[in-house]
């Protein structure tokens, strides 16, 4: 039977630090490495993700999509012996929320209109 193959994999977040290296199975899929992000998030940070919705996952330029797996994802030059893969994260918080916290003045504007003649 053959070992099933895994890939060093390390987070980074949006001030430069880095959560990991830790190993991964090439099957995990990317949704498992978001609950992974979110749970090991460091104590401390302004931003914080308060789920995995809110979280994305580039690598190489590319928004990684949930239901594809860590084989599916890997580039052809991140197949460097002993190498690490270097996936950024972007919090992106929830719209639904930000739409409600909008005020919305709903009392009628006053029209001014002023003209002068020469």
């Amino acid at each position: 039977m053959p070992e099933e193959e895994s890939i060093d994999i390390k987070f980074r977040l949006y001030d430069g630090s880095d959560i990991g290296p830790f190993r991964y199975s090439a099957a995990s899929t990317v949704d498992f490495l978001k609950q992974r992000v979110v749970s090991d998030w460091p104590k401390g940070k302004t931003v914080v993700p308060k789920g995995i919705n809110e979280v994305k996952l580039i690598s190489s330029g590319k928004i990684l999509e949930n239901n594809k797996t860590v084989a599916q994802c890997k580039t052809p030059f991140g197949d460097i012996a002993g190498g690490v893969i270097v996936m950024h994260v972007v919090v992106q918080p929830s719209l639904a929320k930000t739409k409600t916290e909008k005020k919305v003045d709903k009392a009628p504007k006053a029209v001014i209109c002023t003209c002068t003649i020469l």
